[in-house]
């Protein structure tokens, strides 16, 4: 297939991002109460850093998910997109829970669950489009650095 368009990727990208804004604006109580109550631990980042970190990697998200999307069929391409939608909801949900609720144990086991996921998932992209696996890197790393954060906040905040 590998008919790659700007307008593919486009398509991607903006519904990746989209459902970043909306958990970002659902969350946007949540986190204010977050910054101004909740102990955080070392190595924190300013609020700022969040939404720029997050914009960069779900673009990242949405052109490594179009790279999918436009391979031949196959089970390990439907297996990809499967994931990514997976991970992409846990991803939505756990804001919820961390920022909303502040069930800062319920979401970091979550947040595992996720990291799993993504790890999955860039498995199976690696089978389809190799480039589309190494763009979620970052990502990982990234999941991985919030599961510190959130340990943190579990445990200071008990």
């Amino acid at each position: 297939m590998k008919k790659r368009t700007w307008k593919l990727y486009a398509v991607w990208i903006l519904l990746t991002e989209a459902v970043g804004f909306l958990s970002g604006w659902l969350t946007r109580e949540g986190t204010e109460i977050y910054n101004a109550t909740v102990v955080q631990p070392p190595l924190s980042p300013p609020s700022e850093v969040f939404p720029i970190v997050w914009g960069i990697l779900y673009a990242l998200m949405g052109i490594g998910a179009a790279r999918i999307y436009s391979e031949t069929p196959s089970r390990a391409r439907m297996q990809g997109l499967r994931l990514f939608f997976l991970q992409l909801a846990f991803n939505f949900v756990w804001s919820l829970i961390f920022f909303n609720l502040q069930a800062f144990s319920f979401a970091f086991f979550w947040l595992l669950a996720l990291w799993g996921l993504i790890i999955w998932m860039i498995l199976t992209f690696r089978k389809v489009d190799p480039p589309a696996a190494w763009m979620q890197l970052p990502y990982l790393l990234w999941v991985t650095f919030a599961a510190y954060l959130n340990l943190g906040v579990w445990m200071l905040n008990r």
